[in-house]
């Protein structure tokens, strides 16, 4: 079962934290649900290149709080905050509401799985090797200090004409213990041949060891 459920969906409200934080009632909560995906497209179409791994969406009694953790963040702050600004005011319009905008930098991206799929995806429609480029993500992910990382690809591998599942692992990955701090992602590469989906799993290792440290 473990390759049957989203890793983050299966340990959330447990391990794992919600996206989303705030409360509705009625006609309102599927109103301000629809919000949050419209922001958060809006915000990964317009800084695709801030690498952003998660978006954190905050919902206070006067405004509401977007958190953005990416590995570039230069790429969204801008020359002396100046995009920030433009960015506050086009969330404002979005929103109905005051915004404010807090910029997380992920600082190791090789260990993020999202950012490790994206970048795997964005090789791929470069025409690039995906055993290559596969390979370079594990052991990328390893030298950093993962405990284990698993990458899917599936799709016409290499202008095939017939789709197939390849994959490279290193390491461990327990998809089943809610102990284990399993981080996952998910791109799709749209290259000549059709849509190519990958997938991401990497260990962090176990809660408690962290907690620990």
């Amino acid at each position: 079962m473990g390759h049957k459920i989203n890793p983050t969906g299966f340990r959330m409200g447990v391990t794992e934290s919600h996206r989303s934080v705030w409360f509705a009632k009625g006609l309102k909560y599927s109103q301000l649900v629809l919000q949050d995906h419209n922001i958060r497209e809006h915000l990964k179409q317009k800084f695709y290149g801030a690498a952003i791994e998660k978006i954190i969406l905050e919902r206070k009694a006067d405004r509401l709080v977007v958190t953005l953790f990416a590995g570039r963040p230069g790429v969204i702050i801008g020359k002396r905050g100046a995009e920030i600004d433009a960015l506050t005011k086009n969330l404002e319009k979005l929103a109905g509401q005051a915004v404010k905008v807090q910029i997380q930098e992920v600082r190791k991206p090789d260990i993020c799985a999202q950012l490790v799929a994206e970048n795997v995806a964005e090789q791929l429609e470069r025409r690039g090797s995906f055993r290559r480029a596969m390979k370079r993500a594990v052991e990328n992910a390893m030298r950093e200090g993962a405990k284990g990382i698993n990458i899917k690809i599936s799709g016409r591998l290499g202008g095939a004409e017939i789709a197939r599942v390849e994959h490279d692992h290193a390491g461990s990955v327990p998809l089943n213990s809610l102990n284990s701090r399993i981080d996952y992602g998910y791109a799709v590469s749209r290259t000549t041949a059709g849509s190519v989906g990958v997938r991401v799993w990497v260990n962090h290792g176990k809660y408690a060891d962290q907690k620990e440290n």
